[in-house]
C-alpha cells in the first residue's frame, strides 16, 4: 500500500479531446477506518468511453461528475485493511472506486470475487465485468441473433466489440467485424474468428458491406455511430435489429455531434434501432457470467488487455479509447 492517498479530480469540463490539465492530482494522508469500513488498494481501473459523457453536464444514466470530485471509474482492488466482517483482508473486490490508488468504503456496491478462478484478475473488468455484461445483454436481449444470421460489429477490436464478435460466433452467426488498421483487422479475423473484417481506415465501408453482406444485415452492434451507422442503415435486411451501445465517433464532437442520415431505411426494412444501458441488467449479471464462463472454459472466449501503467497516465489512457488507439480492454494499472 502506498504511504499516501493519491487521486485524480476533475478540474475542468473538457472541450473536445480530454487534456491532462482537465484533471488535478491530489495527495493526502490515509484516513483511519471506522467500524464497518474497509480500505481497498486499487489495482486496475477500467477505461470506458462513457467517461467522456460523465465529464460533461449532458443528461445521462449517471449524473455528471461534479467539478473537483474524484473522477468516476469502475475498478478492482484488494482489501488491505478491514473493520467489516464481510470483507477479509486480501480479498479481491470490484465496484465503482474512482480514479485513485485507494479508497475507504462501507462495502456498499463492492463485490468480492475469486481471482483464482479467472485467467487474470483484470478479467473482472473485461469479460466478467461491465464489458462482458454489455456485450452479452446488448447482443442477446436487443439484437436477438439467430444461428445463420449476419451480424456486423463496429469497434470490433475494442473491449465490448471483441466480446460481441466471439459471442455471435458462439451463437452460430456469420460475423463481419469493423476495425481500424491491418493489425487490428487481422486480430479480429484470426484470433476472434470473424468471418470477414472491414478496415474503416483503408476500406470504403459502404462498398465493403455490399461485398460482404450481399443479402443484407440482420443485426448491427453499434459502438461508434456516425458514418459507419449510416453505411449499415443502407444494407438492412427485413426485420433487422440495430443495437445502440455507443457512439464513440461523436463523443468529442459536442454541439457538432451528428445523428444518422439514413434512418428512414428502418421504415422500409421494418427494422428496430434500440439503445440500452447495462445498469438495467445488473440484477441478471449471473446469467451472463455463467454463459461467458462456459465459453471461456471451452477456450472460446479471449480478452486482450491494453494496459497503461500509472495513475497520472489516466488521461492518456482515456484518449486512447476515444481515438481508437486501444487494443482490446483498456486499463490503468496502479
Amino acid at each position: 500500500m502506498s504511504n499516501q492517498h493519491r487521486a485524480l479530480h476533475l478540474a475542468a469540463r473538457p472541450q473536445d479531446e480530454p487534456k491532462d490539465s482537465d484533471f488535478e492530482l491530489r495527495t493526502k494522508d490515509h484516513a483511519a477506518l471506522s467500524d464497518g469500513q474497509v480500505r481497498i488498494d486499487v489495482r486496475y481501473i477500467s477505461i470506458d468511453p462513457a467517461m467522456r459523457i460523465w465529464m460533461t453536464e449532458q443528461k445521462s444514466y449517471w449524473p455528471p461528475v461534479e467539478m473537483g470530485a474524484v473522477m468516476r471509474a469502475s475498478a478492482i482492488g484488494v482489501v488491505s485493511e478491514s473493520k467489516n466482517e464481510k470483507f477479509a483482508v486480501g480479498a479481491w473486490v470490484t465496484g465503482m472506486m474512482g480514479v485513485q490508488n485507494s479508497l475507504v468504503s462501507d462495502g456498499k456496491g463492492m463485490r468480492v470475487f475469486d481471482a483464482a478462478q479467472l485467467p487474470d484478475p483484470a478479467w473482472a473488468l473485461s469479460v466478467f465485468g461491465g464489458t462482458g455484461l454489455t456485450a452479452w445483454f446488448g447482443l442477446t436481449e436487443i439484437g436477438k441473433p439467430q444461428a445463420g444470421e449476419t451480424v456486423v460489429v463496429s469497434a470490433a477490436a475494442g473491449a465490448v466489440g471483441s466480446t460481441v464478435v466471439q459471442i455471435a460466433k458462439n451463437l452460430g452467426c456469420r460475423v463481419i467485424g469493423i476495425a481500424g488498421g491491418p493489425e487490428k483487422c487481422a486480430f479480429v479475423k484470426n484470433e476472434l474468428g470473424a468471418d470477414e473484417v472491414i478496415d474503416y481506415k483503408n476500406d470504403n465501408i459502404s462498398d465493403a458491406l455490399k461485398a460482404h453482406c450481399p443479402d443484407g444485415i440482420d443485426v448491427y452492434f453499434d459502438n461508434v455511430g456516425g458514418e459507419t451507422l449510416d453505411a449499415v442503415l443502407k444494407r438492412l435486411k427485413l426485420k433487422a435489429r440495430i443495437v445502440l451501445c455507443g457512439g464513440i465517433s461523436q463523443y468529442n464532437a459536442g454541439k457538432d455531434a451528428r445523428g444518422p442520415v439514413n434512418y428512414l431505411s428502418l421504415i422500409s426494412a421494418r427494422g428496430k434501432m434500440e439503445g440500452f444501458v447495462i445498469i438495467d441488467y445488473l440484477d441478471r449479471a449471473q446469467e451472463a457470467i455463467a454463459a461467458l464462463g462456459a465459453m471461456t472454459a471451452q477456450g472460446k472466449m479471449k480478452s486482450k488487455l491494453d494496459i497503461v501503467e500509472g495513475l497520472e497516465n489516466f488521461p492518456e489512457a482515456l484518449r486512447r479509447v476515444l481515438t481508437g488507439k486501444n487494443y482490446g480492454k483498456q486499463l490503468v494499472k496502479i
